[in-house]
């Protein structure tokens, strides 16, 4: 194996870095360079050779120490290619530059491994195969799921598609106060990237409104790699009760049942949301994520 070179941002060839994820048997949506370009604060790369495998180190910066994050609606990234094994896993954790003092990461499905040198921890996603008929599908469904949908449809609860994305944000923004501290700014980027992606027929959405017009569930959906990523989900409080959620997804499973698509579910390692996603018959996918810390005795303790 050649050396792995560490190329800043303005180093990088865009070109061959797409080629390259768009290649990868483990290429996902997040390591297109316009993901990171829009939800990443700086990133620079890994790459092997001519582009042959890369891994994104996606940092920011904090009282002068650079670090390595995970940057918002990015569920994975580390090292894509073909034909990975552990040794250049290892490898390429092993050239990130020594300057990046404090890492927490998540890599992706294909870099799961027992490392040598690292010692990564295991998280999980979930991921439904849609190539089968949707009455297939629907059997699959635990009974709970199927009382739901059936209550749905009782209420007259109406799915649209393409809804402005807008809309699925401003209900995201509102439970997102409850869980996770993402900054206005996370979304406008995220709104921009879904604008890039729709363009290029890459993304879609979905909400469930009450017959009266009042927004119960929404989602965005990305596309890349035969995979359909539950990427950014809203729901209105009411909108358990009535089965919106439910509806919601069952509505995706019926318009794209048949293809060659994986519905990844984006996690999760919350119980309550695995055993969510599990109902409608997705299966465990593990990936892994490591934790660093190199930082000097007076900052051993940061705190991103």
């Amino acid at each position: 194996m050649q050396a792995i070179k560490y190329l800043t941002y303005g180093q990088i060839d865009k070109t061959k870095w797409d080629a390259c994820i768009n290649n990868a048997t483990n290429g996902l949506v997040y390591g297109y360079s316009i993901y990171l370009d829009s939800m990443a604060k700086n990133w620079d790369a890994l790459v092997l050779n001519d582009y042959e495998a890369v891994m994104p180190l996606t940092w920011n910066k904090k009282y002068s120490i650079r670090y390595l994050y995970q940057p918002p609606f990015t569920a994975c990234l580390g090292i894509f290619g073909n034909m990975l094994t552990a040794e250049m896993i290892n490898d390429f954790l092993k050239a990130i530059p020594p300057k990046f003092k404090y890492w927490d990461i998540y890599l992706n499905p294909g870099n799961f491994f027992s490392l040598a040198d690292f010692t990564l921890y295991e998280r999980m996603n979930y991921v439904l195969p849609l190539n089968a008929p949707y009455e297939s599908l629907q059997d699959n469904y635990r009974d709970n799921i199927k009382r739901n949908i059936k209550k749905a449809e009782k209420l007259n609860l109406v799915i649209n598609k393409n809804i402005a994305v807008a809309e699925v944000i401003l209900l995201v923004r509102e439970q997102a106060r409850d869980f996770a501290a993402f900054a206005a700014k996370d979304f406008e980027h995220f709104k921009i990237l879904y604008q890039l992606l729709y363009k290029k027929e890459k993304a879609t959405t979905y909400g469930v409104y009450t017959k009266e017009g009042q927004l119960m569930a929404a989602a965005v959906f990305f596309f890349s790699h035969n995979r359909a990523y539950y990427i950014m989900v809203g729901n209105h409080p009411n909108g358990k009760t009535l089965g919106a959620s439910h509806t919601l997804i069952d509505a995706f499973i019926k318009d794209h049942s048949g293809q060659n698509l994986l519905l990844d579910f984006e996690g999760s390692d919350i119980h309550s949301l695995a055993h969510f996603y599990s109902s409608f018959g997705a299966r465990e996918e593990k990936y892994s994520a490591i934790k660093l810390n190199r930082l000097p005795a007076p900052f051993k303790w940061f705190k991103k």
